[in-house]
């Protein structure tokens, strides 16, 4: 079941960034548009049968589409071998529905698509009402909780830094792991979510020298302005001159608002919803174990997943 719902996870993120729908058209090659027979959409099998190519126009399948199929796979068993078939099942299994597609998206997007995030709110919360009403609790503070958090990150990382330092669409997440997870889990995912980012980030200081894009060439220093000639506005028209200093302002102003909305992510940049989607499901998944193998202040972080 994981690597069926795996390869209709390969549709999710691949169409929903584009806004395109998810149930038609059918399966197709996303270059020639080749509709795929069912022979050619069985999981990880077809991929290695047609030998990662296209049958139509014979160029190469991203090895993205089994590797998506076989960690869902991998994933609804870690789920069984830790529930057991229960309530905490169904939920444990929607978790790694949009968490899988969302990491992904957010690695190549830099989004979080409210498509997901929030109707996963909204199924954390109505899941954990099987679970009785102390977990139904659990879940809405828990959600209200993680948006909360993430929000005052941002207002506070936006005062410190004087722009967005964190993507909007994280608080959606955190909160939908909250519903999920309960505002239990939220402290040891966002320790886990930062450690490990932490870690990866040193690496790369490591390996590449930075952990973000290399920095841009300083511009040369222009030359000294020279003071404008005075400008004699036609007969009639007192205004032109102040009016086109305005423009001038205005057309500044709106060049530094693009540049800053044009921002493209380095190629050693990566987005923090992976972060805390990996943290979620090793809290959910390694709770128990984790709580016992970490040194004593840290195990209480992980305390109301035992």
């Amino acid at each position: 079941m994981g690597l069926i719902f795996g390869s209709f996870l390969n549709v999710v993120i691949a169409r929903v960034p584009m806004g395109e729908s998810v149930v038609h058209p059918r399966s197709r090659c996303p270059r020639c548009g080749h509709q795929l027979a069912w022979y050619e959409n069985i999981p990880v099998l077809s991929w290695i049968a047609l030998r990662a190519r296209c049958s139509s126009c014979g160029l190469p399948i991203s090895w993205r589409y089994p590797l998506i199929e076989l960690l869902t796979g991998l994933l609804f068993l870690a789920c069984q071998r830790r529930f057991g078939w229960s309530p905490e099942l169904v939920s444990g299994l929607v978790l790694v529905l949009l968490l899988v597609p969302l990491s992904f998206i957010d690695l190549e997007h830099w989004i979080l698509p409210h498509e997901l995030t929030w109707p996963g709110i909204a199924a954390g919360v109505v899941l954990s009402a099987t679970q009785g009403l102390d977990r139904l609790r659990d879940s809405v503070i828990g959600a209200v909780a993680g948006f909360l958090i993430f929000w005052a990150m941002e207002w506070i990382g936006e005062k410190i830094f004087k722009k967005e330092a964190l993507g909007a669409g994280d608080k959606d997440l955190l909160a939908l792991l909250g519903a999920f997870l309960s505002w239990k889990a939220l402290l040891g995912i966002i320790f886990l979510s930062s450690l490990q980012g932490a870690v990866v980030g040193s690496l790369m200081l490591l390996i590449h020298g930075r952990a973000g894009p290399a920095p841009e060439p300083e511009a040369p220093e222009p030359p000294p302005a020279t003071p404008p000639s005075p400008q004699v506005a036609p007969e009639g028209e007192p205004g032109a001159a102040p009016e086109a200093a305005g423009a001038d302002l205005a057309q500044a102003e709106k060049g530094e608002g693009e540049e800053e909305d044009d921002w493209v992510p380095g190629p050693t940049n990566i987005p923090f919803g992976p972060w805390l989607s990996l943290a979620a499901l090793e809290i959910m998944l390694l709770g128990p174990w984790l709580s016992e193998v970490l040194p004593v202040p840290l195990d209480l972080l992980l305390s109301g997943v035992r």
